[in-house]
């Protein structure tokens, strides 16, 4: 919280406080998010040799186990090297999440969108949603069908508040495509992983439908920087596999020593 406020008192703007937040945090955690990506890359890019041996040794489930440790042995890969970088990370990204969602913005907007409102809140806002007693409903108690069920049926009157929700509305787009195309970077030659480069970004949006700006602020930020990342690791990994014929199908024969 401290470094939130820190950087608010230099920048004067919650918007540029929370970018800034972020890209310090992403710098921190790059180590970490480097390693996680290599390894995903590294092990994309061996899926052509798992194939052979699952194939090879489809009925011989020793043997394939086997053959695919010393095939991460020999490239100097570990199955789990993927995993524990998020692991480590998850406290972090928590913690930030509850910072941000906590943070009182005081009805401050960057770039027009709403830092302390969600998609939700600001389209129930244009709609100016009240009770039976004609009191705004609370935040805590709107949800999705209310909201868009109301939406759908006062067309004219959201669209005539258009600027109160559409600036949040096109930050939450804006972040399940980053989702996609990163999950799609991802699952490239994967067909297991194709359903979830669909699954991820309609299960995200859902999420996020209902979190405050400056969360969606941070989260959107962040992803664009990993989609960066994620590409620059791709084409680095790229160059050194295309130095490494072994990856490819099979590993070639040995010649045979000149007599």
């Amino acid at each position: 919280m401290w470094l939130l406020e820190t950087l608010y008192g230099v920048t004067n703007s919650w918007g540029l406080a929370i970018i800034l937040l972020t890209v310090i945090v992403r710098i921190a955690m790059h180590p970490l998010t480097q390693k996680q990506m290599v390894s995903m890359q590294r092990m994309q890019k061996l899926q052509p040799r798992i194939k052979v041996l699952q194939n090879k040794y489809g009925d011989d489930k020793e043997t394939l186990n086997r053959e695919m440790m010393a095939l991460y042995k020999e490239e100097k890969i570990s199955p789990a090297a993927g995993c524990l970088p998020l692991l480590i990370q998850l406290p972090i990204f928590i913690l930030l999440y509850r910072v941000l969602y906590n943070n009182d913005f005081a009805g401050a907007t960057f770039l027009t969108v709403h830092l302390d409102g969600s998609v939700l809140t600001t389209m129930a806002d244009a709609l100016n949603l009240v009770d039976k007693a004609g009191v705004p409903i609370p935040r805590d108690q709107l949800g999705v069908v209310m909201v868009f069920f109301s939406s759908f049926t006062n067309l004219p009157l959201l669209f005539s508040n258009v600027g109160m929700w559409l600036p949040n509305m096109i930050l939450l787009i804006l972040i399940a495509f980053l989702t996609w195309y990163q999950q799609h970077l991802s699952s490239a030659g994967n067909p297991q992983m194709a359903m979830m480069s669909w699954f991820m970004p309609l299960l995200l949006t859902f999420i996020c439908i209902g979190l405050q700006g400056g969360v969606l602020l941070y989260w959107g930020v962040s992803s664009l920087m990993g989609v960066v990342h994620q590409l620059r690791v791709m084409r680095k990994t790229d160059e050194e596999m295309r130095q490494k014929p072994v990856l490819l199908q099979e590993k070639p024969a040995k010649e045979k020593p000149l007599s």
